[in-house]
């Protein structure tokens, strides 16, 4: 019986596991899937057909498609600014803006949806002002809004167009309309219920709806959203009997499969849509030649105008004035994924350039100055060249160092070999944008991080793949009618394009199989190596040395250490499980913590474990929307100015009533000063056992200290006597920086005097103000301050609840009026993990760390 109740269990466990590996073989087989079917689709298409359309496409058209690009753009900014708005907060118009298009722009190109952009927002709103959790909703609300946006003009555009849709699809129309009303029905009940913004219940799950006013400016903005991008492509295709209503509702389903097909850009899922329903109404060359230039206007050029806009704020430096001042805030953030996302471009751009043919005038004018050798080459390692760029991306997303001397060196290259293979001046255009990109933004790009100790997470894999595969169904689509011979691969030739071609899809193909096996059997190898007493000897002196008293927790050995480059700043974690959890912020220097936690995410990924960071300060939540991860709140930390601690007056008359209290009742506070606590150890260990004994409990780990000989006499410890007999005691963590202290251990007998806890905290306070302290650390109140507003985050909503009703398991509600008493100043403590794990599985490995595995929990 017990092993068929942990059958679900293990199969969540594997899936959890395998979920991102198990996402990219699903989006390879539905690319494959759809490349397959738009090639059989066209089988009566040439390429030279497609080139004719495309030189055909008369100017006007491109300018409407450049100006409903411009439209629907503007409307995307809307979507943020609508989410800001919905969660109560105000932002400057111009740096929203900015990011929302920025987000978009690269979302819209690079794909992975609300991963892409969502970093993008991350990394921009936290330097706005904006809390993880505000931005999470805002995330939240621009992919929600968009999703049911899309489904609505959907359903809005079939309900009109019904017959014609029906046609198009091979379908009746009433089917299609009947559709079309279900979908509007379920949607207007919607907007019905949340017409005052109420929170509607679905068993467990609680969703505040957003009120009649919100929605409806939402609705009008996905509508101009949609109607706008969808008019790109209109214009775009030569005129026929097909309505625009009717291609609106075409459009909005292509989008719809698109995103849910989990393929970069909806690569080939969009297309393959356009050309099943247009095909028997519009010439297929005219489709394709359309859908190419609609690829170029609406996705690659608001990314070329984003990279183009941050390089603009790099040269004119223009920091005096207000506006500037606060782009080129933003442009530190949105650097690096524009760069990115550009290389990405760049990469994929020189390898289909590697498939299809040069044109003739440029091979005749090659040809009088080029030895074919040297055109061969030329063309071959462009497209390796490209290849590594478009790899390249993933380690200039992360500023590593070596990433952007690879990206600058391949982008060189392969813009000398533009001229070496083909007069290309739209593709030396480009990588001429991305070089000056890259040069501008060097500063940015200081992490020390080899390119060849990354691996390519699942995502990134599936991406390269699928560009490769579209290489290679671009071949054989450009060539369809040459039949194919061994003789080809050996026929060099300047005339000879199709054996060109081949050659280089063989060696992207060998080249991107072998980076992918690199990737995927990398993790396997490595092993973390653990801490030496040497090391913990470097890492207690670096504490001692800096603020964070809480970090003397290292002393008790049983976390592993993780050193920066120059040994000045490490961060202490544990593994259980697949997390790797470090806790607190790393010690050290600010300008190393953004490289710590680069390293700590980079080394969890390259052994198959997942980052988490645990009790983080807000100060390092802008490092950890660099390196992906998401932060959600776990409570608040007390802290009291001991410059400002004094009994007198009314503000602590509680407290100085307790002092009395225990003065009248014999207690006597005393510190053990460090080199005299092992002569008390005894009679602090029969004070802690009996405490364990009382509360029926054993000793945590991890994020809390244990009694242990060597741990206990490491710093003073503060205690209670009464009768000369030690009823009470705390272990003191500080440094010699004496920027604030804490405790760690608080133990006291069954018997001791009602108040204790009260007297000894004052009196520690006291003892640390006198000796120079600045501050003191009353340690964290867990699911404190989780937002109560009916726009938070499900995990906000759970922890409030948890913390109002859970005294039954863990005593919440005391233990912050407890720190409450001193009046302390509250700030928050956060979760951060890597993209996509859920933060319940992440704090159940935390609760089985710091218990001592599952019998640890299990037995208290």
């Amino acid at each position: 019986m017990e092993s068929t109740d942990r059958q679900p269990s293990r199969f969540r466990d594997i899936l959890e596991t395998y979920r991102p590996y198990l996402i990219a073989v699903a989006a390879l087989a539905v690319f494959a899937f759809t490349t397959f079917a738009i090639y059989n689709l066209t089988t009566e298409v040439s390429y030279d057909d497609v080139i004719e359309a495309l030189a055909n496409t008369r100017l006007s058209s491109i300018g409407l498609a450049v100006f409903f690009t411009a439209l629907s753009f503007a409307a995307l900014v809307g979507y943020d600014v609508n989410a800001i708005t919905y969660i109560g907060r105000s932002l400057p118009f111009v740096p929203v803006a900015i990011t929302a298009f920025s987000a978009y722009a690269v979302g819209n190109t690079a794909g992975f949806g609300a991963l892409s952009g969502g970093a993008i927002r991350f990394r921009a709103y936290s330097r706005l002002g904006l809390s993880p959790d505000d931005i999470g909703r805002v995330i939240a609300f621009v992919t929600l809004a968009f999703g049911i946006g899309l489904l609505a003009v959907t359903a809005l555009a079939s309900l009109v167009t019904a017959p014609r849709i029906g046609a198009l699809l091979d379908i009746d129309g009433d089917w299609v309309r009947a559709g079309a009303i279900v979908i509007i029905i379920v949607l207007t009940a919607v907007l019905i219920l949340g017409r005052d913004g109420r929170t509607v219940s679905v068993g467990s799950l609680s969703i505040r709806l957003p009120d009649s006013r919100t929605s409806s400016q939402q609705f009008l903005i996905t509508a101009l959203d949609i109607a706008a991008s969808a008019s790109v492509l209109y214009v775009l295709l030569p005129q026929t009997e097909i309505g625009w209503p009717s291609f609106l509702a075409i459009y909005a389903t292509a989008v719809g499969l698109g995103v849910l097909s989990h393929v970069p850009a909806g690569l080939g899922v969009f297309e393959t849509v356009i050309v099943a329903a247009l095909g028997n109404r519009v010439s297929l060359d005219e489709v394709l030649g359309s859908l190419v230039l609609y690829r170029v206007i609406y996705h690659v050029l608001p990314l070329l105008i984003a990279t183009l806009m941050v390089i603009g704020v790099e040269v004119r430096q223009l920091a005096h004035h207000p506006v500037a001042s606060t782009l080129r805030k933003l442009e530190f953030r949105l650097a690096p994924p524009l760069l990115a996302t550009f290389s990405m471009i760049a990469g994929a751009m020189l390898i289909f350039s590697s498939v299809t043919p040069t044109p003739d005038s440029d091979i005749n004018f090659l040809g009088n100055y080029l030895p074919l050798p040297v055109f061969e080459g030329a063309h071959f390692l462009s497209s390796i060249l490209g290849l590594l760029l478009f790899v390249t991306a993933r380690g200039i997303g992360q500023r590593l160092d070596g990433a952007w001397w690879a990206a600058m060196v391949c982008t060189a290259l392969a813009l000398v070999l533009a001229f070496m293979r083909a007069l290309a001046l739209f593709e030396a255009s480009f990588l001429i944008i991305l070089l000056i990109g890259l040069f501008l933004s060097a500063r940015q790009f200081k992490r020390r991080a080899s390119l060849f100790g990354q691996v390519l997470s699942p995502s990134w894999i599936a991406a390269m793949l699928i560009v490769v595969a579209a290489a290679i169904t671009v071949l054989l689509f450009v060539y369809r009618e040459v039949d194919y011979s061994r003789e080809l691969w050996w026929q060099f030739e300047f005339s000879e394009e199709a054996p060109r071609g081949l050659r280089a899809v063989l060696g992207l193909a060998i080249f991107a199989a072998t980076i992918s096996l690199f990737s995927l059997l990398r993790p396997a190898v490595r092993r973390s190596a653990l801490s030496t007493a040497d090391d913990l000897e470097r890492a207690i002196r670096l504490v001692m040395a800096h603020d964070n008293a809480d970090a003397n927790l290292v002393r008790m050995g049983d976390k592993r250490l993780m050193f920066s480059e120059s040994g000045n700043a490490f961060l202490m974690y544990g593994i259980q499980g697949r997390s790797w959890i470090a806790l607190f912020d790393p010690v050290g220097p600010q300008e190393e913590m953004a490289d710590l936690v680069w390293r700590f995410v980079e080394e969890a990924r390259a052994q198959g474990g997942r980052a988490v960071l645990y009790q983080i300060s807000p100060g390092l939540l802008s490092h950890c929307a660099d390196a992906g991860l998401r932060a959600f709140k776990l409570g608040e930390l007390a802290i009291v100015d001991l410059s400002r601690f004094d009994l007198k007056g009314g503000r602590l008359a509680g407290l100085r009533q307790a002092v009395n209290k225990g003065a009248r009742e014999g207690l006597e506070f005393s510190v053990i000063e460090q080199p005299d606590v092992m002569a008390h150890v005894e009679e602090l260990r029969r004070v802690s056992d009996a405490w364990l004994e009382d509360h029926n409990t054993r000793e945590k780990t991890f994020s809390l200290g244990a009694f242990r000989d060597d741990y206990v006499s490491a710093q003073p410890v503060a205690t209670l006597r009464k009768d000369g007999r030690i009823v009470a005691f705390a272990t003191l963590s500080l440094t010699d920086t004496k920027y604030e202290g804490t405790v760690d251990l608080m133990r006291f007998m069954p018997d001791a005097p009602k108040g204790s806890m009260d007297f000894l905290f004052v009196k520690i306070m006291e003892y640390l103000r006198d000796a120079g302290y600045g501050h003191f650390n009353l340690g964290m109140a867990p699911l404190s301050g989780m937002s109560t507003r009916e726009a938070a985050l499900a995990w906000d909503r759970i922890g409030s609840v948890v913390f109002e009703h859970g005294e039954r398991y863990y005593n919440f509600k005391g233990l912050k009026a407890f720190k409450s008493k001193f009046h302390p100043v509250w700030e928050p403590r956060y979760l951060a993990v890597a993209g996509g794990v859920s933060p319940a599985i992440v704090m159940m490995d935390a609760t089985l760390l710091i218990g001592g595995g599952l019998r640890g929990v299990v037995g208290k």
